[in-house]
């Protein structure tokens, strides 16, 4: 099991009050949709940090952390496109 400083992040992208689903992102970049009553104070851009123990899963508001997740996103983008931009056979050591 991973530590609680390792957990998993996810941001609420939208919320459908129409359906109660939140459509979500987590911190590996993956996207998929939960029940909003599961979300505590469900909001447009909430973030939560996931805790899973034997009791089940927990999600805990994360104050701060839909600003941490688009952060690691843009990075990763950088990274990417300087990737991206290194000639053939000029690849970092």
């Amino acid at each position: 099991m991973r530590s609680t400083a390792d957990a998993d992040v996810l941001v609420v992208d939208v919320l459908d009050e129409d359906t109660g689903l939140a459509d979500v992102e987590d911190s590996r970049g993956r996207t998929y949709q939960l029940p909003a009553e599961w979300l505590p104070d469900v909001a447009d851009g909430a973030a939560y940090r996931i805790e899973v123990g034997a009791g089940g899963v927990t999600f805990t508001p994360e104050p701060g952390g839909a600003r941490a997740l688009r952060e690691r996103s843009k990075q990763t983008l950088l990274d990417f496109q300087d990737e991206a931009d290194t000639p053939p056979g000029q690849g970092q050591p």
